[in-house]
């Protein structure tokens, strides 16, 4: 049983990445089951349909996600290296995620999208709010903002990057304006220090 649980694991895993490099719409079931050297009747032993396959697969992209970023906050680094820890493993994974994924989910998938959503608002919202009260307590970040507020607002600003109708990949990609956002965000709350510490660290950084 363990055995099996390992090996639908592993699949769900492979399939991930799948998805993540060619986007979800134009991969069909019998793709999928190329891609992951097997037959369409063995991979259909382990999920129902691609429905279940996506939810599968987003499922593990989030628990995933939610591992790093825990790891990352238990590093034990002030609030900006913390905040840039975190900004360079969110920029190597969008390197690795097809432009049309999130649409796709949004479109075709919607239930799953929504979950995903919740799931990451829920994550990057418990971490962001950590993170600026840290950052208040040790001076690196300004003491006159409400944090929970800034870590809603913050939310707010990531799933811009996402809109289609706002920033079309054809002419912005999302690294670009995950980096833009980034810059938007640590400025606007660091404190005198906190700037001087920022500018000495990016003057190291290659991102």
């Amino acid at each position: 049983m363990l055995e099996l649980q390992d090996k639908e694991s592993k699949i769900i895993e492979n399939a991930t990445g799948v998805f993540m490099k060619y986007g979800i719409k134009s991969v069909n079931m019998d793709d999928m089951a190329r891609h992951l050297g097997m037959s369409k009747k063995t991979l259909y032993q382990f999920v129902r349909d691609k429905e279940d396959l996506v939810r599968k697969s987003v499922a593990f992209f989030c628990t995933k996600e939610d591992h790093e970023i825990k790891q990352i906050c238990h590093l034990g680094l002030n609030a900006i290296d913390e905040s840039l820890e975190i900004m360079r493993w969110v920029l190597s994974v969008l390197q690795h995620i097809h432009p049309s994924v999130n649409y796709d989910l949004e479109k075709y998938h919607p239930e799953v999208s929504r979950a995903m959503k919740l799931n990451r608002h829920r994550a990057i919202y418990d971490c962001t709010r950590q993170n600026l009260k840290k950052g208040q307590r040790e001076g690196y970040y300004r003491k006159d903002f409400n944090a929970d507020v800034i870590a809603k607002v913050y939310i707010s600003r990531i799933d811009i990057i996402f809109d289609q109708e706002l920033f079309p990949t054809e002419e912005h990609h999302h690294i670009d304006l995950y980096k833009e956002i980034f810059k938007y965000h640590i400025r606007g709350i660091a404190s005198t220090e906190g700037l001087e510490y920022l500018k000495e660290k990016l003057k190291n950084i290659k991102y």
